[in-house]
């Protein structure tokens, strides 16, 4: 996952991505993205529909994919404990 942040003045952030499915790439608005923080590793993750082939995709966000998604205005949803 990387994300392209566009000047101040420019449009919406878009964060290129793959399906694991269908092996395409693209790029996403913040709002395609949903992003869940939970208290581990393991139940920290983002998720989308792939554009292409429709799946419901979801993988583990570490530290770095936490800070892009969030600065980029991912919508987040924190998980209880």
């Amino acid at each position: 996952m990387t994300a392209t942040f566009p000047p101040s003045t420019a449009g919406p952030v878009l964060f290129r991505a793959g399906c694991p499915h269908c092996r395409t790439s693209f790029e996403l608005g913040a709002d395609e993205l949903r992003l869940a923080i939970g208290g581990s590793a393991r139940t920290t993750f983002y998720s989308f529909t792939c554009p292409e082939c429709g799946a419901a995709v979801r993988k583990p966000a570490g530290e770095r994919i936490v800070e892009l998604l969030t600065v980029g205005g991912v919508r987040t949803m924190r998980l209880q404990r």
